[in-house]
């Protein structure tokens, strides 16, 4: 019973430990990549991880127009 209980809290720990970044945060990262990527990437694996990312920020974009409150809950004028 006790092996159980340590193994299920190992399991877990280990989930816990490789959490995903929030949206926001996920969308701050893609605006430093665009801004350092140039108008040309390099590399094609590059190339579809900015393109991603610029499909990111659009949306976000377009999030953000349609929403009457900003990101504290403040009202937008």
């Amino acid at each position: 019973m006790r092996l159980l209980l340590a193994l299920m809290a190992v399991a877990l720990l280990a989930g816990a430990a490789q959490a995903v970044p929030g949206e926001r945060d996920r969308l701050n990262a893609c605006k430093t990549m665009v801004e350092r990527a140039g108008p040309a990437p390099t590399a094609a694996p590059e190339a579809a991880e900015l393109q991603k990312c610029r499909q990111i920020i659009k949306e976000w974009t377009l999030r953000d127009s349609r929403m009457n409150v900003d990101e504290n809950g403040k009202p937008v004028k």
